[in-house]
């Protein structure tokens, strides 16, 4: 009993000390963060997508619509256009993006659908 109620006076601490996401309400802001984050993803060593292109060596160029909403995560993607790439590596992006958190959140209800070239 007594480590029960150390581990959970323990995990409120802790709670206190987690990085809580930034609140970005204007459209343009939340673009603007979003499509950075994107594109440090596909910067190398340590980027998500820089690490799945390695991995299943995608090529080509895709062009995605992508809506996120709340709390940064993204709501739909979808596939505008694609040059030399194959279908295959666009079901792979876009089930890594579909997975994609983003560090900010965003006002309650609100949604918002940009577009974004990934280039491999």
């Amino acid at each position: 009993m007594r480590t029960f109620v150390l581990l959970f006076l323990l995990s409120i601490t802790l709670s206190g000390f987690t990085q809580k996401k930034l609140l970005i309400e204007r459209s343009e802001e939340v673009v603007s963060a979003a499509k950075a984050e994107i594109a440090a993803s596909m910067e190398g060593p340590e980027g998500g997508l820089y690490l799945l292109q390695q991995e299943h060596g995608l090529k080509g160029t895709y062009v995605m619509d992508i809506q996120i909403h709340e709390k940064g995560k993204v709501a739909s993607v979808f596939c505008k256009s694609k040059e030399n790439g194959e279908i295959s590596h666009q079901t792979i992006i876009k089930d890594y993006i579909k997975d994609f958190s983003f560090n900010f959140k965003m006002p309650k209800g609100k949604k918002y659908k940009f577009e974004y070239t990934f280039k491999f």
